[in-house]
C-alpha cells in the first residue's frame, strides 16, 4: 500500500516506533486530537472534523490513512462526514459506520454525522461541489 499522508485522530503522543516507520517511508503524519468518550453528552468537535476534512480532500496529501485508536468511532464520524460531502444517501453513511463499529457502533456517533452541516466546508474540489 502507498500512503503519502497518515492522519491520527487520538489525542494520545504517536508512538516512536510508529513515527520511526512514518519517517523511513517518506508518510507524513498529521495528529489531531479528537478525545475518544464514552459520554453521551461529551460531543465530538466540529471544528477538528473540519479541519481533518480539509486535509482529506487535498489531494496533495493522497492518498491519505485516516486512523484512530480502534478505526471504529473517530474515524467513523471522519468518513461518515467524508461520505456526506460525497452526496452519500444517510442510510448508507450508517451502514457504512455500523460494519466497521459493529457492536460499539454508538447512537451518538450516527447523529453527529447526520447533523454535521456540510454546507461549512467552502472551498471544495471540484468533485465534490454541489
Amino acid at each position: 500500500i502507498r500512503v503519502d499522508f497518515s492522519r491520527c485522530l487520538c489525542p494520545e503522543p504517536y508512538p516512536e516506533a510508529n513515527q520511526e516507520f512514518l519517517r523511513a517511508r517518506g508518510i507524513r503524519l498529521f495528529q489531531l486530537g479528537i478525545d475518544g468518550s464514552k459520554e453521551p453528552f461529551v460531543s465530538i468537535p466540529e471544528d477538528t472534523i473540519r479541519e481533518a476534512l480539509k486535509v482529506v480532500l487535498d489531494t496533495r496529501n493522497h492518498p491519505v490513512l485516516i486512523h484512530c485508536k480502534r478505526g471504529k468511532h473517530r474515524t467513523g464520524c471522519v468518513v461518515g462526514c467524508l461520505r456526506k460531502l460525497q452526496r452519500w444517501c444517510l442510510t448508507s453513511v450508517f451502514d457504512e459506520y455500523q460494519r466497521f463499529a459493529a457492536a460499539k457502533a454508538r447512537v451518538s456517533d450516527l447523529r453527529f454525522i447526520e447533523l454535521f452541516d456540510i454546507s461549512s466546508l467552502k472551498h471544495l474540489p471540484a468533485s465534490f461541489s454541489c
